[in-house]
């Protein structure tokens, strides 16, 4: 077995979305945490990855037959320009404006946008503005 590298940040070890399109997701997923500079993880029969978010079907064994209701999830930016680049790459791939890029009242410097993804789910890309990183991601690896 080839030796494999999980990067993880703090309290979330992963989200599972289940989706109706799994087509459509991968492209708007690609497309979207592609401009976040955040590589496709894998894929396969019916589910693909992402760092830390899973997308299967319905039929997955871990999703028991059911779709994921709406969930808001935040991924981070380096910058404003790259959630700028986050917002037009999700529209072009199937995403619907849920806010536009600007800055958000939760604290100074919170510049984010809001797209829905194929399924309704609330994603953001947000950039908190200058601040410095102990690390770029805990390396994991097995």
């Amino acid at each position: 077995m080839e030796a494999q590298q999980l990067h993880r940040g703090r309290l979330i070890d992963h989200v599972q979305l289940v989706v109706r399109d799994l087509a459509a997701s991968r492209a708007f997923y690609e497309a979207a945490l592609g401009a976040l500079n955040v590589p496709m993880g894998g894929e396969g029969e019916g589910y693909f990855w992402v760092d830390e978010l899973f997308v299967s079907t319905a039929d997955s064994l871990a999703s028991q037959g059911h779709l994921t209701g709406r969930h808001h999830l935040a991924f981070q930016a380096q910058d404003r320009a790259m959630v700028d680049a986050f917002y037009r790459a999700a529209l072009a791939h199937g995403g619907q404006d849920n806010g536009a890029p600007g800055e958000r009242p939760y604290h100074p410097g919170y510049y984010a946008a809001f797209v829905l993804d194929p399924d309704g789910n609330n994603i953001e890309a947000v950039y908190h503005g200058e601040a410095e990183r102990s690390a770029p991601s805990v390396v994991i690896t097995f």
